[in-house]
């Protein structure tokens, strides 16, 4: 089949646009009968938790899938007896009347792929691990032994090509951050890069064979990995000619309000730039409740207009700057933004949260427990828990009790400037007020601008103690904004900004994550000083864990344990979500902590790669821990490897007690 490519502006650099809402057009790749890129709507899959071996429950809970949204159905298929079981799933599915496109997810094992290619629609391979041991050695190569090694894996690779050629069979070439090869981790290290080139050994034996059937992937658990490999891919296929579609998905997210607002800060950040076109949502839950998460994800993009480019005729003045947003911004590395302090917002502190509490009882110190602040009668005092926000919105409504010393509190300036008492409070201005304003805060002052309409030169007449609150109305509002910081990074104008973005109609669950895409997609390339999601009638509660949980998920700010935990799948070798929540019971109040969570050595020490510690299912009832990919204790009784795995946190002196 020839080869047929899209043509590609690739303005970013890796995208069409960096202003424009634009989706990125790749090659169409056929899967069965629900073709994938090209000019087909964003594609949702997930992955069966069950025993291959076991015909009805896989069959059973594929359905479960489908019925909840799935376009795509993945099952692992380990060994060769997983694979020749795939027919019979298959046939089982067809008699109920169900023609949901399969994927065989292999590792390790050539001989399964091999036979699964013959069976289902697609073929999942790790080029870090298929036809390899992977031995996490580190093993200097020269050059000649590189290309010997590369040559050994092309004579075991070409075979399942072939295969696929002939039946008609897809294949998705996925990386992953922890499984890098011994031999990419030799040239590259664990990079972005080394994933990318994993990924193109792979995608240049295939054209070889001229075998263009392919989808990408390049999976992370850190979502700032994940980003930059998935934008570095793309401009080096492009620079090679090729256009092959992209799966996106973050490894081993976690459960609940924490994996969907991980999963969203690194699939979100590439759908904003039309980077994107099938979707796995990895949560350690049932996998039926994985596709509704993606589907909203993918929805926000189906009605955006082609034409939402960045700004109004009025700010057509910021044009000439985006040229020089790829001089000074870089998407394939984490640099935050250089801005001057004030106070405690910018410079080298981490990004701050703001909450708007105008709406709540403002006679009731108690409504604070929402934002991290739990008031005690007896000793009239707050404890703060370590989601504490830092700046509290009061607009002209003023309380009737003391607040938090350590609680900044922002006034509209009109109230500000009849307060009697100014001490920890701060004026917020329009831009008109702040220019005409005689009297102002020696310390801090909020000034609210719109990045739409704002001209970032004018801020050369600001003085020095001003942290701007940029807000957007665009409906592609994260370039509208990003565009903005690119400008002031242009003019080395280095005041501190708050991200502001508004929800009015989001339910609780787009509202996670809706502010996760919009603001993870910024903090993820290193800007914003704060964050502030305004969302008028939603939980307070709500609105505070999902601003941390933002910072949390782009690495910019830890306040909390952090688990890398993997979706279950029929490797697992213990209850996922069971032991998930045990070793979170007994270990969450360890701030800044990563505990992988695995259930199969597959997903074991390379897929945990960013984790200080590893509790890994190694065989029935039997649990491996690690220290990073260290192995401490192997094959562990299950009853007593969390209190093993909390004796090698004690002996490293990273525990801590329970208040």
């Amino acid at each position: 089949m020839e080869k047929i490519l899209a043509k590609h502006d690739l303005a970013g650099g890796y995208c069409n646009s960096l202003t424009t809402y634009s989706r990125y057009l790749t090659r169409e790749v056929n899967i069965g009968d629900i073709a994938l890129g090209g000019h087909n709507p964003i594609r949702i899959q997930s992955m069966t938790t069950t025993d291959t071996m076991d015909t009805l429950a896989t069959v059973e809970q594929t359905i479960r899938m489908v019925e909840s949204g799935c376009e795509y159905v993945r099952i692992t298929a380990p060994s060769i007896k997983e694979a020749e079981n795939l027919a019979n799933i298959k046939k089982e599915l067809r008699y109920r009347g169900y023609n949901v496109p399969l994927i065989a997810d292999i590792h390790f094992t050539p001989n399964a792929a091999e036979m699964a290619a013959r069976i289902v629609e697609k073929v999942r391979v790790n080029p870090g691990n298929y036809a390899d041991k992977k031995k996490f050695e580190n093993i200097e190569y020269t050059q000649d032994a590189y290309n010997a090694e590369l040559s050994r894996i092309y004579k075991k690779f070409i075979p399942l090509v072939k295969i696929c050629k002939e039946y008609g069979t897809a294949m998705r070439i996925g990386t992953n951050h922890g499984s890098l090869s011994d031999r990419i981790m030799s040239h590259y290290g664990d990079t972005p890069r080394g994933m990318v080139e994993s990924a193109m050994e792979f995608i240049r034996m295939c054209e070889d064979q001229n075998y263009y059937n392919l989808v990408i992937s390049m999976k992370a658990s850190n979502t700032q990995v994940m980003v930059q490999a998935y934008r570095l891919l793309v401009e080096t296929m492009a620079k090679e000619g090729m256009n092959y579609p992209l799966h996106l998905g973050v490894t081993e997210a976690g459960d609940g309000e924490d994996g969907r607002i991980k999963s969203a800060v690194g699939i979100g950040t590439l759908l904003e730039d039309g980077l994107g076109d099938t979707i796995r949502v990895s949560l350690t839950e049932d996998p039926e409740f994985e596709a509704p998460v993606a589907k909203a994800l993918a929805d926000r993009y189906t009605l955006r207009s082609q034409k939402s480019e960045v700004g109004s005729p009025e700010s057509t003045s910021l044009r000439p700057t985006l040229s020089a947003q790829r001089q000074t911004y870089s998407p394939y590395e984490y640099n935050r933004r250089v801005t001057a302090p004030v106070q405690h917002i910018g410079g080298h502190h981490h990004p701050v949260v703001m909450i708007d509490v105008s709406k709540e009882n403002l006679k009731d110190p108690y409504f604070l427990s929402a934002v991290g602040y739990n008031y005690s009668a007896g000793l009239d005092k707050y404890n703060l828990a370590d989601q504490a926000c830092d700046l509290a919105y009061l607009g002209d409504n003023l309380p009737s009790f003391s607040f938090p010393g350590n609680l900044k509190q922002v006034y509209n300036y009109s109230t500000w400037l009849k307060l009697q008492d100014k001490n920890n409070c701060h004026p917020l201005f329009s831009l008109e007020e702040f220019v005409q304003a005689e009297i102002k805060d020696e310390l801090l002052n909020f000034v609210e601008v719109d990045a739409g309409t704002f001209q970032p030169s004018n801020l050369q007449t600001l003085q020095p103690n001003v942290v701007l609150i940029l807000k957007t109305s665009a409906v592609h509002g994260m370039a509208e904004q990003r565009t903005f910081f690119t400008a002031l990074q242009a003019q080395n104008i280095q005041v501190p900004v708050i991200i502001k973005r508004s929800y009015e109609d989001a339910d609780a669950d787009n509202l996670m994550l809706y502010a996760a895409t919009d603001l993870g997609a910024l903090l993820t390339d290193g800007f914003g000083d704060g964050v502030w999601i305004d969302a008028q009638g939603q939980n307070l509660a709500l609105i505070n864990s999902t601003s941390f949980g933002i910072l949390q998920a782009t690495r910019t700010r830890i306040s909390k344990t952090e688990y890398i935990s993997c979706p279950s799948c029929g490797r697992t070798l213990f209850d996922l979500q069971e032991t998930t929540q045990l070793i979170r019971s007994r270990t969450d109040h360890l701030k800044g902590i990563k505990i992988g969570i695995m259930g199969c050595i597959v997903n074991g020490p390379g897929e945990m790669a960013d984790a200080d510690y590893g509790y890994v299912g190694t065989g029935p009832d039997k649990i491996t821990l690690y220290r990073g990919k260290e192995v401490v204790k192997k094959n562990v009784t299950t009853a007593y490897a969390l209190d093993e795995l909390i004796d090698i946190i004690k002996g490293d002196g990273n525990w801590v007690e329970k208040n």
